[in-house]
């Protein structure tokens, strides 16, 4: 059981620092820039901001363990859409990192808990709030 926890966690943290650099990148390239692609694929401009918004703050609070599995599934959408949108045409060799970083995702938002994950910490302290709630 330990291993597994400490297996989601190394997953968890790698899966956020890509994501996290991801997002930094976008904004340090110009997010201007990222919105023009978007829109040149027929996407409202605004999703560049989503995208990259949910790449940073989501890697981020993937590394920390924090709403992992909402995040993950976030992840698991971008990846879906980077695949259908950008990169399909380019074959199996275009599109493997993006298969990989979206079954890590999926892998996360299956998995229960993992090691070190403030999530853990925060749903021990309700399940003790919990404990001591007064019932008729």
């Amino acid at each position: 059981m330990v291993k597994n926890q400490i297996a989601a966690a190394i997953l968890r943290v790698v899966l956020g620092v890509v994501f996290f650099m991801h997002g930094v990148s976008k904004f340090q390239d110009g997010i201007v820039n990222t919105v023009g692609f978007f829109e040149s694929l027929g996407l409202p401009g605004f999703t560049a901001y989503i995208v990259a918004l949910i790449e940073l703050i989501g890697g981020l609070a993937m590394i920390l363990g924090i709403g992992t599995r909402i995040i993950s599934i976030l992840f698991a959408l971008i990846m879906i859409g980077a695949i259908t949108m950008v990169k399909i045409g380019e074959g199996f060799f275009g599109i493997e990192f993006d298969l990989v970083l979206m079954t890590m995702s999926i892998c996360l938002a299956i998995v229960n808990k993992s090691y070190l994950a403030l999530d853990n910490i925060l749903s021990r302290n309700k399940n003790q709030n919990d404990d001591y709630s007064i019932t008729k």
